[in-house]
């Protein structure tokens, strides 16, 4: 219930940043919701509901590769930015676009680094991001930056270049926020002591790409042996492995501590 009031939360941040500091100054986010305020600029359509329409074929590859939760808590986030920005007015906080453009890069930033957190994602550009990351170690907000400048471009053409600027800096500084709020790309080593190890070895075998050692224990007290699976994880991953190794043993014990660097593979394969 606390990831979904996350994501509820996160992306009220997204809407309130869209409607009350970016659109009125006609500065974009970037990304599919870019792509939906341009055309909510140019066009009678609502902004909300062409980045609805927008996500959906996303939300079928997000299903894919990440699984039904991260769809579902998507699929929330993006039906609450889309309501958020159909019913808060547009209206701009500040008058001063620069002003507009940093607060809402950082209310946006925020925002959608707490939906990460969530094992969420506000669609588009994001989903695509994760989908990579999962493939390479990269920071997601750096990687947002770059994916989005496509995007702005194109909005230097259809606006002006002052707008185009400061999208470019709102950008900039909500990518990274992301990164301070989102912690994916810091690593955690999982020590997993447990009887069902055979199976505990298989489901994380089909659920993660992370390669995982297995070590022989011995209960100090009981004398019982124990098979020890070993593994180095991302934090964004922590949440979904928690809630397998609950389901495959609820008795496992598990230790888990913060990972300074990797040296050598990371991934499977």
């Amino acid at each position: 219930m606390r990831k979904l009031f996350g994501i509820i939360i996160g992306s009220l941040l997204v809407a309130i940043s869209f409607n009350m500091f970016l659109i009125p100054h006609k500065v974009l986010s970037g990304g599919l919701s870019g792509i939906a305020i341009i055309v909510g600029i140019l066009t009678p359509f609502n902004a909300g509901m062409v980045n609805f329409l927008l996500n959906a074929p996303i939300l079928v590859l997000g299903y894919i590769g990440l699984g039904k939760r991260f769809v579902f808590n998507t699929v929330l986030s993006v039906v609450v930015i889309s309501v958020g920005m159909y019913y808060i007015p547009v209206q701009p906080i500040a008058s001063e676009a620069l002003l507009s453009s940093l607060f809402g890069g950082v209310i946006a930033g925020a925002g959608i680094g707490i939906v990460l957190n969530c094992y969420g994602s506000t669609g588009g550009f994001d989903i695509i991001g994760m989908l990579l990351s999962r493939k390479r170690d990269i920071q997601l907000g750096g990687f947002l930056i770059f994916l989005n400048a496509g995007v702005i471009i194109v909005s230097g053409f259809f606006f002006n270049w002052d707008a185009a600027l400061n999208s470019l800096l709102s950008i900039f500084v909500t990518g990274k926020v992301i990164d301070a709020v989102h912690t994916k790309h810091r690593k955690l080593t999982l020590m997993i002591v447990t009887n069902k190890a055979e199976e505990m070895k298989q489901r994380l075998l089909s659920s993660v790409v992370r390669g995982i050692t297995l070590l022989e224990g011995e209960g100090a007290y009981s004398s019982e042996k124990k098979r020890v699976l070993m593994t180095v994880i991302s934090r964004e991953e922590l949440f979904g492995i928690k809630s397998l190794i609950s389901e495959t043993d609820p008795q496992a014990f598990v230790n888990i501590t913060e990972t300074v660097e990797v040296l050598g593979l990371f991934r499977r394969g």
